[in-house]
């Protein structure tokens, strides 16, 4: 069991003053893109979730990036298995797929990776997404949100993968195959002052066993803005955790060389006495600290709802900016 570090937050193992990781979403990742991030990473001893769509798509695609049907990209991602990261799951592929399409891509992970995935989130714009648009809030915030996003996004899909009479629904293969699914996200980088109640189950979810939070830095300008050797500084005075969930496929590296405002802070990173461990591994941790409530009443659900609903009002127009700029170059948001 995980002992109480004396300003009430965990101790982190080893004496470590920190913990520190990433979920990398997977698109637009491609050896070309990816690679040197993580032949970076492994150098420096930072180990993080590398999330993959284990099939290759069959229809139009959201992103484009590659799947681990492509034997060079697969021999890559399990050496980086090999090596200590996780592999982790973003969805059957680069588009929408039924139950019975979901269900053959984790049989296929399964094989692949000779276990489940332990942690996943959802690709933006798939249909069987269990958490995107409303269904992500409850009550007076979930109808606010809805007609919020239907005056920005008309006709933005939503998820139906929690719905049983959807031919999207798998929530209940979920339940039964993945740890840990991601929700809410925030602009800064202690993901665990944001989130203290992760990993967490909330009853009116219950397909998903828990949910986890993360940093917002979807590409490499936000990832810039957020991971800084100030924020460091104030995440190690902490004794806190962050769980960066960004796109290594997306500008980090450029022609096969990582931008080198990446590479000094990451050395910076690296230098620190931080825990660094994949996404799965820290969750487990954070599930065993003493006092740890892991299922969300009324009251700890419209509190961490309120939290993100004002982040995301707060950072909207930064944000849109951000996506603005990264549509026209072509990349996810």
């Amino acid at each position: 069991m995980a002992r109480e570090h004396p300003t009430g937050r965990p101790a982190w193992p080893g004496g470590a003053r920190f913990a520190f990781t990433v979920f990398d979403d997977t698109d637009l990742s491609t050896l070309e893109t990816a690679a040197p991030v993580y032949d970076l990473l492994t150098d420096l001893g930072l180990r993080v979730t590398k999330s993959v769509w284990p099939v290759a798509p069959t229809r139009p695609v959201h992103t484009t990036g590659s799947t681990c049907a492509e034997p060079d990209y697969l021999t890559w991602v399990l050496r980086l298995q090999e090596a200590g990261h996780e592999i982790g799951y973003h969805n059957a592929t680069d588009h929408s797929s039924t139950r019975a399409e979901t269900i053959a891509a984790l049989d296929r992970f399964r094989e692949l990776f000779g276990h489940d995935p332990r942690t996943g989130a959802d690709h933006s714009g798939n249909r069987e997404a269990i958490c995107w648009g409303p269904a992500r809030l409850s009550g007076v915030r979930a109808r606010a949100y809805a007609l919020a996003l239907a005056a920005a996004r008309p006709g933005q899909p939503v998820g139906a993968g929690a719905e049983p009479t959807s031919p999207y629904f798998w929530a209940d293969v979920l339940r039964d195959r993945i740890d840990y699914w991601r929700n809410f996200s925030f602009p800064r980088i202690d993901t665990l002052a944001a989130c203290p109640e992760m990993p967490y189950h909330d009853p009116r979810q219950p397909y998903v066993n828990r949910w986890f939070a993360a940093t917002h830095a979807p590409h490499r300008t936000p990832f810039l803005r957020v991971v800084t050797p100030e924020a460091l500084d104030e995440l190690e005075d902490a004794g806190g955790a962050c769980i960066v969930y960004t796109h290594f496929g997306v500008e980090f590296a450029e022609e096969g060389r990582l931008d080198p405002r990446f590479v000094r802070v990451m050395e910076d990173l690296a230098s620190r006495r931080g825990w660094f461990v994949p996404v799965a591994t820290l969750l487990d941790h954070l599930r065993a600290r003493p006092g740890h409530v892991d299922v969300l009443d009324d009251r700890r659900r419209a509190r961490l709802e309120t939290r993100w609903a004002l982040d995301h009002l707060r950072t909207r127009a930064g944000s849109e900016l951000d996506k603005a700029r990264a549509r026209r170059a072509g990349h996810p948001v």
